[in-house]
């Protein structure tokens, strides 16, 4: 089962000024159960500590990206370079998986695949037994359909304006953040499903 999708920034390894990390999107699928927590159980700390979770995964992702641009030779100003018109080509775009040990901030072992796009970075938080292959390729196919649909790049784009459509994404290609086969027929199908709900 997948625990959580996350999109968040990218930034350059050099520049240590252009601010922090930050989470621009975060869907939580299952929330922890902390029964030998001692503290009283409120719905804003466990929303304060779903948020720390997830920055802390978004922190991660983003220096085994920064690791893995660096050990390339290829640098991420170079790739920010790309034009926003232009497809982006997902199969040369940095990705990888890693584990979290239990506690470490989740109070179980999680597993994490994780897609660096220009300055975006998309990640599955899962169980630490699920499927790597089928969770590398439906977190491909939810960064093309919500770079093709939603235009993430384009520096206008407003995450938070656009949540519903992104929800709509999730809703169709991870319900409940359950991973799915998926033929190509029956993505195309999806897709037109999706497209023709949304107005124009």
């Amino acid at each position: 089962m997948v625990h959580a999708f996350l999109i968040h920034n990218l930034r350059a390894p050099q520049a240590q000024d252009t601010g922090l990390c930050r989470v621009l999107y975060s869907c939580v699928f299952g929330a922890e159960n902390s029964p030998d927590d001692p503290r009283p159980h409120g719905a804003e700390r466990d929303r304060l500590l779903r948020k720390e979770q997830i920055l802390a995964v978004a922190r991660q992702v983003e220096s085994m990206c920064q690791l893995q641009q660096q050990a390339s030779g290829r640098t991420s100003v170079d790739l920010q370079l790309q034009s926003s018109d232009e497809p982006v080509p997902l199969h040369e775009a940095p990705h990888g998986a890693f584990r979290l040990a239990a506690g470490d901030p989740f109070q179980e072992p999680r597993t994490v695949v994780w897609l660096g796009v220009l300055s975006l970075g998309f990640a599955l938080v899962l169980d630490a037994h699920e499927n790597l292959l089928l969770a590398e390729s439906t977190l491909r196919l939810l960064a093309r359909l919500l770079l093709d649909h939603l235009r993430l790049l384009t520096p206008s784009t407003n995450l938070l304006l656009r949540a519903d459509r992104i929800e709509g994404i999730l809703a169709r290609f991870l319900p409940h953040g359950q991973l799915l086969f998926l033929n190509d027929q029956f993505v195309q199908g999806l897709e037109k499903e999706l497209s023709a709900s949304w107005p124009r």
